[in-house]
């Protein structure tokens, strides 16, 4: 099983499209396009950013156990970041410390049930995609939901700029699989043929080792 891990915007659904057809496998997508609570929370992050999270929780829970069916499946993000967003928002003072401290222990208790549920504890490979700032508000522009504009909420600029810094440590202390961090700047898979068949073919080898 295999795992992206990025900042917003960084192109993990695009990659997990590109591996899982490279791969011949399925992939699984975080729930957006059909989550009646992201709407919410961006109109009112302090009411609702205990629950987005745990409707993420959830989902990315059921998402691993259906992926573990098949080899090589790929999911777009990893359980592992979730811990990093909801402490985030808890930072901002949009969680209370009842909240932190539910979600805390729910995670931990799911993370213990994982093995069990999904007969692995911890994934094959997680692929980080790392991009700048000025990329990712590029790419958030790009494509276009409203609730995500800077024109929607000025505030956001400092809560991206937060987040995309707090992945560069998250990365350089995540331990939990073999890892592979790809720069999304340098290789821009999404509009340039030559930079795919690269990373892939970096993503090839990075599987080939593991596997050795």
């Amino acid at each position: 099983m295999i795992v992206l891990a990025g900042t917003i915007g960084a192109g993990k659904s695009s990659l997990t499209k590109m591996m899982a057809d490279h791969l011949n496998s399925q992939a699984f997508y975080e729930s957006i396009d059909d989550n009646e609570v992201l709407p919410l929370f961006y109109a009112n992050p302090e009411q609702y950013a205990f629950l987005l999270q745990i409707y993420f929780l959830n989902k990315r829970f059921e998402s691993i156990k259906q992926a573990l069916v098949d080899d090589n499946n790929v999911l777009d993000r990893s359980i592992y970041e979730d811990s990093l967003l909801f402490h985030l928002n808890a930072d901002l003072g949009r969680a209370t410390e009842t909240e932190v401290k539910v979600y805390d222990e729910l995670l931990a208790n799911m993370m213990e049930e994982l093995p069990y549920a999904a007969k692995k504890k911890h994934p094959d490979l997680l692929v980080h995609i790392k991009v700048s700032f000025e990329t990712m508000l590029e790419r958030i522009q790009k494509r276009g939901r409203d609730y995500e504009q800077l024109t929607f909420d000025p505030s956001l600029y400092d809560y991206y700029k937060e987040l995309n810094h707090r992945y560069d440590k998250w990365y350089d202390e995540y331990n939990e699989s073999p890892k592979i961090q790809i720069d999304g700047d340098r290789h821009n898979f999404v509009d340039d043929p030559l930079a795919k068949e690269y990373v892939l073919r970096l993503i090839d080898e990075k599987i080939e080792e593991i596997r050795k």
